[in-house]
């Protein structure tokens, strides 16, 4: 049990409580909890011992605690500056810079987040962070696009209600209800996953097909009309608490009244919106500093819940990542429990910058558990950091740093009614059997979700696409193999057999949280987590740590990138590490590598290592080629989007091709601007 120290006007109020469990439901978050399909991918090898993890972090790499005013401070100075930041990043003319976010390291390197305008207009996948070190010079850029802002035109050859119309036609599909136009058409760029065009950018309200409310974002190309991109941005995730047990909630007191008002915390409030969908509802208030009495029947239990788990995540980001509050500036979000009737699902929404809750089936089981607090404001914190599309694989990697957090927020809260597990939403019982909604240390385990990167992953529900992240963080965290933890057992598996040893919670949430708030972007896919990931490991833990290569370990292991060492694991490697220039639009080119010494046919799992430097992979076609001449296409062009660096290994269903003879990295750029080049790849025979 937590308790937080009380001011004056504030106060604790108790709840008695015997702890329960409640049964059927489903987490959401304007970036919902929810969603189906299977399959899995494979990757490649590793060492035969495993890293011992034992290095300490770097403390100039850590994050400082900023309290409002300092980041405050620093938001101003960067402002100050972004003329000068754009002209010493070799923006064009017309393109400005628009500050977001901002952190800053112990030894004095900032990190700055930045949108991006372009003559005027909002250019949306333009997002960039910028690193600088104390002597003020710039260090690094991580850019969500490569491609030049440099839209053919800005002129419009298609009207807004044409726009307006499509978007419309898009919210109103999969039994949506009530659907209307929230915000109309503005004009935009759009360079999140292609060349820049301008756009327009329609926002469709109304109600989803659970009832979850609707923010559908509509992107239409304004010189075609074709529609470009659409993305929900409801993002779907004590006191006498229904979970949690009795525990201390800091309160406010005016005159004789006490309010659900978290005056230690941003002035949080948890509301009761009684089966209402719109408006803040009723702020929670009473004669008695009690609330509930551990009862879903009794509407202020499900509040005591709320409010307790966001004083919790609210805790774990500023003492654990040392940020105050969701947009680090000290600002409370607030909560609303009791929404709709039967409503089965919970979500976090922009527009109000709040968490909302429903009662879950027959109004008997609220979707207020520590993990879905914490996963809900967890993607107010994505937000509000790298923007992670919520869509394809960004989205994936949107939900699981939901999921991610919601866990170490779980375990941070060391209650004793709920321990800490990684296991998410197993309180609500969502699927009235007493499972859990998903699994990190085995995410198919939920019938839906993936245990392994693959190259079609982008294309299904965000909730399940979030699999191969979150069972990364577990091995990552804990290593492959069984094991119990807090007497839960797991069973983690890696896709290429290979084991990984963990490095610990408390390192490998670390190492996401830097990565999610000063590498990642709103367009980073699985390839550019491993990368941000990586890099964030380096700067607290050096490159030749055991920590990096761990990283490296629990990536592969999900069938992203390679293991580090000769790749081997008992198996036999060829390379060719040689640079082979990729034409801007031009021929395929080939990069051989010979295989010798085999007997027979190659393996059903031929792993093929692809280290591909180029400024937007979306346009480049990459080929397999065995000795015979039988084509293995490995990514098809067009998929990828406007990630840059294509740094992946594939799995092969080889077994009908010779073994020996030369093969081949066949590679082609089917589109102008961007260039590349093969930096290395490799074969590995398991």
């Amino acid at each position: 049990m937590r308790s937080s120290s009380s001011r004056r006007g504030t106060s604790h109020r108790r709840t008695p409580h015997t702890p329960r469990r409640t049964a059927a439901v489903a987490l959401a978050g304007v970036a919902a909890l929810i969603a189906a399909a299977v399959q899995s991918g494979t990757a490649t090898a590793a060492p035969t011992t495993a890293p011992s993890a034992a290095s300490k972090a770097n403390p100039g790499s850590e994050s400082v605690r900023l309290t409002p005013a300092q980041r405050a401070a620093l938001i101003r100075e960067a402002d100050a500056a972004k003329a000068e930041t754009a002209k010493d990043l070799g923006l064009g003319a017309k393109e400005k810079l628009v500050v977001r976010d901002v952190l800053k390291d112990r030894d004095g390197t900032v990190h700055t987040r930045y949108e991006r305008t372009y003559d005027g207009l909002p250019v949306l996948g333009g997002d960039l962070v910028v690193e600088s070190t104390k002597a003020d010079a710039t260090a690094a850029v991580v850019k969500a696009t490569r491609a030049a802002i440099k839209p053919a035109t800005t002129k419009t050859a298609v009207s807004a209600a044409k726009a307006r119309q499509q978007a419309l036609k898009a919210g109103e599909a999969g039994e949506a209800k009530d659907a209307g136009i929230n915000r109309a058409p503005r004009k935009v760029i759009w360079a999140a996953n292609g060349k820049p065009v301008v756009a327009y950018e329609t926002v469709v309200g109304g109600f989803q097909h659970d009832g979850t409310p609707q923010e559908l974002h509509v992107v239409t190309d304004a010189t075609t009309g074709e529609k470009l991109f659409e993305w929900e941005a409801i993002e779907t995730g004590t006191g006498n608490t229904v979970y949690s047990g009795t525990v201390d909630l800091t309160t406010t007191q005016s005159g004789s009244t006490y309010n659900l008002t978290d005056g230690a915390r941003g002035n949080h409030k948890t509301y009761n919106l009684n089966r209402g969908t719109s408006g803040t509802g009723t702020l929670f208030s009473g004669p008695d500093d009690v609330w509930g009495n551990g009862t879903p029947s009794n509407l202020e239990s499900a509040g005591a819940d709320a409010h307790y788990g966001a004083a919790l995540t609210w805790d774990y980001y500023k003492n654990v990542h040392g940020r105050s509050g969701i947009k680090g500036d000290g600002v409370g979000a607030y909560s609303r429990v009791h929404y709709g009737n039967n409503y089965v699902n919970a979500f976090w929404s922009d527009s109000c910058f709040c968490m909302t809750y429903g009662d879950g089936s027959g109004n008997a089981n609220p979707l207020t558990s520590i993990d879905v607090a914490a996963h809900e404001m967890t993607h107010g914190l994505t937000s509000n950091t790298a923007g992670l599309n919520y869509s394809g694989e960004s989205g994936g990697l949107n939900e699981a740093t939901s999921d991610i957090f919601g866990s170490t927020v779980e375990f941070y809260a060391n209650n004793s009614s709920d321990v800490g597990d990684y296991l998410i939403g197993e309180e609500i019982n969502i699927n009235g059997d007493g499972t859990p909604l998903r699994y990190m240390d085995k995410p198919s385990k939920d019938g839906s979700s993936k245990d392994s990167w693959y190259s079609g992953i982008g294309s299904i529900d965000v909730h399940y696409s979030s699999g191969p992240a979150n069972h990364f963080f577990y091995l990552l965290s804990e290593g492959s193999g069984t094991k119990t933890i807090n007497g839960v057992t797991y069973n983690s598996a890696t896709s290429d057999g290979l084991p990984v040893t963990g490095i610990g919670r408390d390192k490998a949430e670390k190492i996401w949280f830097r990565a999610l708030t000063t590498k990642f972007t709103s367009t980073t896919n699985y390839a550019g987590a491993r990368t941000g990931t990586l890099a964030a490991t380096g700067e607290l833990y050096g490159t030749d740590s055991a920590e990096y290569k761990a990283v490296q370990h629990a990536w592969a292991g999900i069938n992203v990138g390679t293991r580090p060492g000769d790749g081997g694991g008992g198996g036999t490697s060829f390379e060719n590490a040689a640079d082979v220039a990729i034409p801007d639009r031009g021929a395929a080119v080939n990069s051989p590598v010979t295989v010798s010494g085999r007997t027979g046919n190659a393996p059903s799992n031929l792993q093929v290592a692809v280290d591909i430097v180029h400024t937007y992979i979306g346009d480049l076609k990459v080929d397999l080629v065995a000795p015979d001449g039988t084509v293995y296409t490995l990514k098809g062009y067009g998929t990828g989007g406007s990630a840059d660096n294509l740094n992946t290994t594939y799995t092969v269903n080889a077994s009908s091709e010779v073994a020996n003879g030369v093969w081949n990295l066949r590679v082609q750029d089917n589109a102008a601007i961007d260039t590349g080049y093969i930096n290395s790849w490799k074969l590995t025979f398991p």
